[in-house]
């Protein structure tokens, strides 16, 4: 009878220890996340349109899985491309702030969000332009 429970007891703690190794979104992988960020740059009021580029020194954050925030920040090159490197397969939140052409926020600014999924190791995933007023 002390064999069973023996038994039963080590393929208890090894499923235990196998379910515990499964990671989840965030560092530690061989994938990466990029893309750029457009800006259109508007007159304090939004009714008129001074010129759009693809923005320098912006800051973009990114959330790993379902945390409550920002796991990482970093800024766009000069042509406003930016990179989260080193990542596992997972969820990640992508965003970086607008200024709120509605002006209802308080704040004045907003956060302009995409949403991403890395599905297998070693893989590079492109999120589309994220759009920012100015």
């Amino acid at each position: 009878m002390k064999t069973k429970q023996t038994i039963f007891f080590l393929a208890l703690a090894a499923i235990f220890i196998f379910a515990s190794c499964e990671k989840e979104a965030g560092e530690g992988g061989n994938s990466s996340i990029f893309g750029k960020v457009y800006v259109k740059d508007y007159n304090l009021t939004f009714t008129v349109l001074n010129g759009e580029y693809y923005g320098m020194d912006e800051e973009v954050y990114i959330i790993y899985g379902d945390d409550l925030s920002y796991s990482e920040r970093l800024r766009t090159s000069y042509d406003g491309t930016y990179e989260f490197k080193y990542l596992r397969p997972g969820k990640y939140t992508i965003y970086a702030y607008s200024d709120d052409s509605t002006l209802q926020s308080v704040s004045g600014k907003i956060p302009i969000i995409k949403e991403v999924e890395i599905t297998d190791k070693n893989t590079d995933v492109e999120v589309e332009d994220i759009v920012i007023f100015k």
